[in-house]
């Protein structure tokens, strides 16, 4: 028989199991007493044992007790009690053993005595846990006074200076730290009369520097639980100087629930609903866009009910990360099998992206008369996303621009995502994107302004082109561009939450691999009814000829339409054919004919090793074209620093020569610029409005 099997035997065998560990009660501490003192009197008599005996030991247990007692500072209640059970039992024992105890007065009285013992230990017991209660009480009484001292010290300070600042009398209702420690928040109400929140949040930066609190921290005023009162977040460590990397958790979310795009300076994570909202994103080069982009993709990724489809015309940029390991076989799930790309589809030229944007317009008409029924058995006008209806994401890269742009087949393309804004809201497709700067040209189109109600502005302390005013209309919390000067940080704005500081998370290219493998079998697949209405343009979209460019890593190898380039072809620069006759080809072909008048026409801009080392005989060398710059117009616009010769040229030259053809600012042109300083492509020459900009290729170094 095994040990196991005797054990249970002997459970089963044994009866009732007994702790005799476990502490007594006052109707088992009776129990043993009485019955010991009965043992113990009965043995005594019948050996003729001394009964001072029973006295002696009775004393020595009180004795004992007692200081026991007073080393865990019970109550003197408490040990008069025990002292008691301890010398009336040892009297009663000395009494029993000299007149018998087995008489009907012993028993009698030694009941009587067992009574009186747990009686008077169950009360003890109960004034025990009162006495402990109470001290419980008492010091949690002490932290609340010295805890609402502490607020009540903040509230005063805040009265004053609102009233200093403001010249308005608020009476403070609550102060509440927050649970990050980075601030705190001051709920108050405001004096009648008509005095309102925002006169105290067209306050923030005095109200911030009266304060003196640290660079980066604010004190912002927003509406309270009615119109009132006001809420006071004040910010006293700036969480925005840290880099913080992309929570480690992967797990599920939707978008119902809201997807996080970063964190406020109270360290929370701030949220954006875009089941009925678009979102736009504007930052300069350099402010961490790309880097936010990245994040949001992460976001949709892991969501269970969000296709993302994602248009980069710059070769793609923003969607290979999420595509390439998974095509080229670089991540596996956790069982070794193969994983999806992270995102369901991407553009990276012309055609796909207005085959894209073509398929997203028929998924939503289709979804409008192919689910009647489920908004009629939902009663609601708008689709009820879930996993097995998703919803479709458009992350556009530079967007916006190409809603600017001036090109006509740019701005074909630009009509076809203004029409999915228009039409799709209901059907559950919405759009997010982005811009370099936010300018007049960018926010100039009142769809956008409509519909893109998250927005978000990473400044990088760039003053140029961010013009927060236009940006966040209607806000009231003095955002200004030197409050978010570390790169990655900026303004963000919601629907549900005013625009304030926030900055978005550094996410590592290791982390996306991760992502990509963590959420392979949590994507959606499109629903049956849009996957009629997308068709074969949807189906193979991942077909070796559909994604060649995304494998086709020769920088420069193909345009924006996917021609091949030869020669000196500026026209490739906006995917037009250079034989048609329009303005901006004629434009086109005047620049090309002034750079070559200057520098010589150029051989092809991508030389084999056949050709041999280029000739130092002044001809123009396009090298520098090659794929390094970030799109058509940045290319187009070192091609006019080259042109410029020796003599260089200034950022408002070259950006009225690009105004027209790709609706670049002075802004744009300037960041690039310093760009270029920094990595040796160009020299600054000047300073200043004199300031002009050559190409290293004509420094007498070279």
């Amino acid at each position: 028989m095994t040990n196991t099997a005797t054990a249970k035997k002997q459970q089963v065998s044994s009866g009732p199991v007994l702790d005799w560990n476990a502490g007594h009660g006052p109707v088992t501490g009776a129990l043993s007493a009485t019955t010991g003192a009965f043992a113990l009197a009965t043995t005594g008599a019948a050996t003729h044992m001394p009964p001072g005996w029973a006295l002696a030991v009775g004393t020595a247990g009180a004795l004992g007790h007692t200081i026991v007692g007073l080393r865990v500072r019970n109550a003197g209640r408490t040990l008069a009690t025990r002292a008691a059970s301890w010398l009336v039992g040892a009297g009663w024992t000395t009494w029993a053993m000299t007149t018998g105890p087995l008489t009907w007065a012993a028993l009698g009285s030694l009941a009587t005595l067992g009574v009186g013992i747990g009686a008077a230990a169950r009360s003890s017991a109960l004034f025990e846990e009162a006495r402990e209660e109470e001290a419980i009480a008492a010091e949690q009484r002490q932290i609340a006074r010295e805890l609402s001292a502490d607020r009540r010290a903040i509230a005063a300070e805040w009265v004053e200076r609102i009233q200093r600042v403001c010249s308005i009398t608020v009476r403070v209702v609550g102060v509440e730290q927050w649970e990050t420690m980075a601030g705190y928040s001051i709920d108050a109400e405001l004096p009648p009369g008509g005095a309102t929140w925002n006169k105290i949040a067209a306050e923030a930066p005095r109200l911030s520097a009266d304060a003196r609190l640290p660079h980066g921290c604010t004190a912002t005023a927003s509406p309270g639980i009615h119109q009132g009162r006001v809420i006071i977040d004040v910010t006293t460590v700036n969480v925005l100087e840290q880099e913080r990397t992309y929570p480690v958790d992967y797990g599920p979310l939707s978008v119902h629930t809201g997807i996080p795009w970063g964190y406020r300076t109270n360290a929370e994570q701030i949220l954006a609903y875009l089941r009925e909202q678009c979102a736009l994103i504007v930052g300069p080069t350099g402010s961490g866009k790309t880097n936010m982009v990245h994040s949001i993709l992460a976001g949709f990724a892991r969501a269970d009910d969000i296709l993302t489809w994602v248009i980069d015309l710059n070769a793609g940029s923003a969607g290979l990360p999420w595509v390439l390991p998974a095509l080229n076989g670089e991540v596996k799930s956790a069982d070794g099998k193969p994983v999806r790309p992270g995102i369901d589809w991407l553009a990276g030229t012309f055609d796909e992206a207005m085959t894209m944007l073509d398929t997203a317009v028929r998924v939503a008409k289709h979804r409008k008369m192919g689910y009647q029924d489920v908004l009629a058995r939902a009663n609601t006008d708008l689709l009820p996303i879930s996993a097995q209806i998703p919803q479709i994401m458009l992350v556009i890269d530079e967007g916006a621009e190409i809603l600017a742009s001036p090109d006509r087949q740019v701005r074909k393309l630009g009509e076809k995502i203004l029409e999915v804004i228009r039409i799709a809201r209901a059907m559950g497709i919405r759009t997010v994107l982005t811009a370099l700067g936010a300018t007049g040209s960018v926010l100039s189109n009142l769809m956008i302004r409509r519909e893109a109600k998250v927005r978000v502005a990473l400044t990088g302390g760039e003053n140029e082109g961010m013009d927060l005013s236009k940006m966040f209309p209607g806000s009231r919390g003095g955002l200004r561009v030197d409050q978010a000067p570390h790169k990655g940080a900026g303004f963000m704005g919601t629907p549900e939450s005013p625009a304030a500081l926030f900055k978005a998370w550094r996410i590592l290219p290791n982390q996306i691999r991760e992502i990509i493998a963590a959420t392979s079998d949590r994507h959606p697949t499109l629903d049956a009814v849009s996957a009629k209405a997308a068709g074969p343009a949807y189906a193979r979209r991942w077909d070796a000829e559909r994604t060649a460019w995304i494998r086709d890593h020769t920088p420069g190898g193909t345009d924006a339409g996917g021609s091949a380039g030869g020669g000196l072809r500026l026209s490739a620069l906006n995917g037009q054919d250079e034989t048609q006759d329009s303005p901006e080809d004629a434009m086109l072909r005047r620049f090309r004919e002034q750079i070559d008048a200057t520098f010589g026409t150029a051989p092809d801009p991508r030389p084999t090793e056949a050709d041999g080392p280029p000739a130092g005989s002044g001809g123009l060398n396009l090298s520098a074209l090659r794929g390094e710059q970030d799109n058509p117009a940045q290319r187009a616009a070192l091609a006019a620093l080259l042109a410029a010769g020796p003599d260089g040229t200034g950022a408002s030259a070259i950006a009225r020569a690009l105004a027209e053809q790709h609706g670049t600012s002075r802004q744009t042109v300037v960041g690039w610029l310093r760009d270029w300083v920094k990595d040796g492509t160009a020299v600054r020459v000047g300073e200043g409005t004199k300031a002009r900009y050559v190409h290293h290729s004509h420094t007498p170094n070279n």
